[in-house]
């Protein structure tokens, strides 16, 4: 009996673009004989749309405007949460990154409508959306951690002078400010020198309230991991990004195909297991579940291992690094989903079994 599965895409944030790509790729591999698939378009004007003749397949890559695919969808004439009851959908794929998708927002809606859905829950996604509180975690655990710093706009406009002197005294150039609620690198900004520091931290205020500014590493060489799992998940083999930029920016992951990744990544067997080890601790102590990637920082120098983050709803292109990973360590893509689906489903009957009623044996409650 074949199963229907909602893939949520799109959604009003910076990465909407990043969105459609990975939808589009995530239907290609999904085995259409097991599921009746439900493409459902979130536009950057926060309408949920559908078509059952137009897949994702087909819509703008990048280097298009791919919200101008919104007048070839059919919108919603009823409530989302109604479509959703309406198609018995049994499970939702939400490739979402990025602001009210990767954040624990929408998990929320599937959780008030006890739907199972692939990936982390509300917590998990929350935490490790905030940049600044998923690094106080990890920090509070001993897990190696960049020095930095991070300010609200609030705080920025009455204390500009008192931050700019502690960033200045405490961390050294050059500096990445980012927005604490991004992906894909937006509105990271690198910082070679104090001059250029403010006019930074104004662009990253830009696309968030709270923004982090994090001392970089020297020629650091850029890692990734990929976890798959709930309670047992395991590690992938490692990957190094070769960026075609100064670093792995937006343009440099998505517009101009120039960089490369190694897959294994060469490095010496015992930092490839430390990463391994740090990067399923962080999965657990974030109380992740189902995917994600963990990115570090190596110093080429002495070969120390930073953490840099979590992405629990990494990007699922054809070059994303997440697919790229697991197919190196054995998964297909189409397996790969396989997996994710029934750890879905696996996730949602744990949690189903929670009791909803109360009887307690005290002098007030007696007849």
């Amino acid at each position: 009996m074949k199963r229907t599965i909602a893939v949520i895409f799109g959604g009003t944030n910076t990465e909407h673009e990043v969105s459609i790509v990975s939808a589009r790729s995530i239907i290609e591999h999904l085995d259409q004989n097991k599921y009746t698939v439900i493409p459902i378009y979130i536009t950057k004007q926060n309408e949920w749309a559908y078509d059952w003749n137009i897949a994702p397949i087909k819509l703008s890559p990048l280097s298009k405007r791919a919200d101008s695919t919104r007048n070839a969808w059919k919108i919603l004439q009823t409530h989302p949460i109604e479509f959703i009851r309406q198609h018995k959908v049994d499970i939702v794929l939400p490739v979402l990154h990025g602001p009210y998708g990767e954040d624990g927002t929408i998990q929320g809606m599937f959780e008030l409508l006890h739907l199972p859905y692939v990936g982390c829950n509300v917590l998990s996604s929350a935490l490790c959306m905030d940049k600044v509180v998923q690094k106080q975690l990890c920090l509070q655990q001993g897990l190696p951690i960049v020095p930095f710093a991070y300010t609200t706009k609030h705080n920025w406009k009455i204390n500009s002078k008192q931050i700019l002197q502690y960033i200045n005294n405490k961390l050294t150039y050059p500096l990445f400010v980012k927005p604490a609620n991004q992906g894909s690198s937006i509105g990271v900004i690198k910082v070679h020198t104090k001059d250029k520091l403010v006019p930074a931290i104004k662009e990253a205020f830009e696309y968030d309230a709270k923004i982090i500014i994090e001392q970089g590493v020297d020629h650091a060489r850029e890692i990734e991991c990929a976890i798959l799992g709930n309670h047992q998940p395991k590690a992938s083999v490692l990957g190094e990004i070769l960026p075609s930029n100064e670093f792995y920016d937006y343009d440099a992951k998505y517009v101009d195909g120039k960089s490369e990744a190694k897959i294994p990544a060469d490095l010496p067997a015992k930092i490839s297991q430390r990463i391994q080890d740090i990067a399923l601790k962080v999965f657990k102590l974030l109380n992740c579940s189902g995917l994600a990637r963990v990115d570090f920082l190596i110093d080429p120098k002495a070969n120390n291992v930073f953490l840099n983050e979590l992405n629990t709803m990494p990007g699922f292109t054809q070059i994303s690094m997440y697919p790229k990973l697991w197919e190196a360590s054995g998964v297909s893509y189409s397996k790969l989903l396989e997996t994710l689906i029934k750890l879905g489903f696996e996730n949602a009957k744990e949690h189903a079994h929670k009791k909803t009623t109360h009887n307690p044996k005290s002098p007030w409650h007696q007849s």
